[in-house]
């Protein structure tokens, strides 16, 4: 009996130098002061002429908790109201207690919550230190920021397509660096855009995906020409001159290319809904151009692909009137962001020179300037 009683003694002792360790394994990190933030400006207005240079100073005092611990500390924006299920992050190290932003981390950071470019908003500013996978918040503090719409180019992921079709484009044939682009607005590893081939016949409108504006990871044909890619696979041979509209899955290794030759339709123009006015690409300035079209200001018009209705460029989602010499977001209704059938307008009648910039798909922009 005294064995069992020792034996049971020695269990139980046990047992709570295991609960002892558990315990001490899961110490419970405690805030004992929470951190403040501050700012030396309550509104700012973003200009990409002065991208580089700090536009605003934070300035806080970091929380305090009831054991050591080394934290990271980053600064959060969000959209007023919307209770930072959006946000954006600026990383600080440690060390610090103060930092500012430039115009362009400042500008990136509203335009990954969806502040409205070339307006006020009202943005919610606070400071988040994260312990391990504990966060920690400061107080919220209220400012008003004016973004500039970010240049798409330096936004978007993106692919190239060098080829011997690319210097009739206003390019460098085969030159990574220097050919037309294919980007990803989802930035997802999918491509998609217009590439303009001159001539396709024997090798001239040749052309392969490139990465990093460089050969090495290129892709090409795997030889079956059933839009399938490899690593340093075959020469893309297009089956004819004109516009292509492109989409690349980088991942899966898959790409098609649908021909998409552009004019201009409508009861505004002199042909009416009978006919297109088709556009000419100019190498010059890599766009596609009608350099003179009279506009009624009565009717509207659309942009479509192949005298046909199943590629259209439109607004987004309602019938929009353009102001002469101010370029605008356009939609391709093929990308599934377009709205209802909206068409564009002009309120004055006259001739007009129309152009199209197709170079980045996550912004495709259209101008038209009264002549």
């Amino acid at each position: 009996m005294k064995n069992l009683f020792k034996i049971l003694a020695l269990v139980f002792t046990g047992l709570i130098v295991f609960s002892c360790e558990k315990d001490e394994d899961q110490a419970v990190i405690n805030e004992t002061a929470a951190g403040k933030i501050s700012a030396d400006k309550s509104a700012i207005v973003l200009n990409e002429l002065n991208a580089n240079d700090a536009v605003i100073t934070f300035t806080w005092t970091k929380p305090t908790f009831n054991i050591a611990v080394v934290p990271n500390q980053k600064i959060e924006f969000g959209i007023k109201g919307d209770g930072f299920k959006k946000s954006a992050v600026i990383d600080f190290s440690n060390d610090m207690a103060s930092g500012s932003v430039t115009h362009a981390a400042m500008n990136a950071a509203m335009f990954s919550i969806g502040a409205v470019p070339d307006v006020v908003n009202d943005i919610e500013v606070r400071l988040k230190t994260l312990v391990g996978s504990a966060a920690f918040y400061s107080n919220v503090i209220a400012l008003k920021v004016t973004p500039y719409t970010p240049n798409p180019d330096l936004v978007y992921p993106k692919i190239n397509v060098p080829g011997a079709y690319a210097g009739a484009a206003g390019y460098a044939n085969w030159t990574p660096a220097n050919s037309p682009n294919l980007f990803s607005p989802e930035k997802n590893d999918k491509y998609r855009g217009f590439i303009f081939i001159k001539d396709a016949s024997g090798d001239n409108g040749k052309y392969k995906f490139a990465i990093n504006q460089d050969w090495p990871g290129n892709k090409g044909d795997d030889g079956t020409n059933t839009g399938k890619l490899k690593v340093d696979g075959s020469d893309i041979v297009p089956a004819a001159a004109g516009t292509y509209y492109m989409k690349v899955d980088w991942a899966a290794n898959t790409y098609s290319a649908v021909l998409a030759n552009f004019g201009v339709i409508g009861d505004a123009t002199p042909t009416g809904w009978g006919s297109d006015t088709d556009f000419v690409y100019n190498p010059a300035t890599k766009t596609y151009v009608i350099n003179s079209i009279a506009l009624s200001s009565t009717g509207v018009f659309k942009f479509r692909a192949n005298d046909d209705w199943a590629i259209k460029f439109q607004p987004k989602d309602a019938d929009q009137t353009l102001v002469s010499g101010t370029g605008v977001q356009s939609y391709l209704s093929l990308e599934g962001t377009v709205t209802g059938d909206p068409g564009y307008k002009v309120s004055q009648a006259g001739n007009y020179k129309i152009e199209l910039d197709l170079h980045n798909s996550a912004y495709y922009k259209l101008t038209i300037t009264k002549l």
